[in-house]
């Protein structure tokens, strides 16, 4: 359903991403596993739009890299940064909606009802701004916003990094239940400890260039 091949990434000069090669199933939650630095948040970067590439990455029949970063959410794509970045002034439920607004999606209400649903601590802060949030919380309003997003697939960078024991457990919840959506997921992390009981497989990327593991 999600294949990348030999997806190359430069920064400047310098090689970041390099031939690199990986397919996912639909449904499937696949784990990239590597350290700080080992280009983790480039490839996801890059499978946005963020960052310019070579290869191919295709969801479905779609080419992803063929069309503009700005059109890729509308195939269905999800993307949580790693820093969030959330719109400070907004509200909690503005920052949820805001793919919608360039997408012009169909079922938008239906689409925030069911992620209030699996989130419902997200649902009670939903009129507090972005900034008046915790980190955690951030993280949490991050993850809903993918959701919106992603009803095909979600590019989840560190979602766990910082995060309290307690509210790491709630997150890995809740991406369980993701498992009987349909939804693909690639979760890039610096090691399984959050992840091990969540993924079908990993990839393990080390120096810009990934293997299964």
């Amino acid at each position: 359903m999600f294949n990348v091949s030999d997806l190359n990434v430069s920064i400047g000069p310098v090689p970041i991403i390099r031939n690199v090669s990986l397919a996912m199933e639909e449904g499937e939650m696949c784990g990239l596993i590597g350290r700080n630095g080992a280009g983790k948040t480039t490839l996801m970067r890059a499978l946005m739009g963020a960052l310019p590439a070579s290869g191919t990455a295709s969801l479905g029949d779609v080419e992803l890299l063929a069309r503009p970063g700005h059109e890729r959410v509308h195939h269905g794509i999800g993307y949580m940064p790693e820093d969030r970045r959330l719109v400070p002034q907004f509200t909690v439920e503005e920052n949820i909606r805001l793919p919608t607004w360039t997408t012009k999606a169909d079922g938008v209400e239906e689409r925030l009802a069911w992620i209030f649903t699996i989130m419902p601590e997200v649902e009670k802060f939903r009129a507090r701004r972005a900034l008046e949030l915790s980190g955690g919380q951030q993280k949490m309003v991050a993850l809903a916003r993918a959701l919106m997003a992603g009803r095909r697939i979600l590019l989840l960078d560190e979602p766990f990094e910082g995060l309290a024991p307690a509210l790491a457990r709630r997150l890995g919840e809740v991406m369980a239940n993701l498992k009987s959506q349909g939804v693909s997921v690639l979760i890039a992390e610096s090691n399984e400890v959050h992840v091990a009981d969540l993924l079908s497989r990993a990839f393990r990327i080390e120096r810009g260039a990934v293997a299964a593991v």
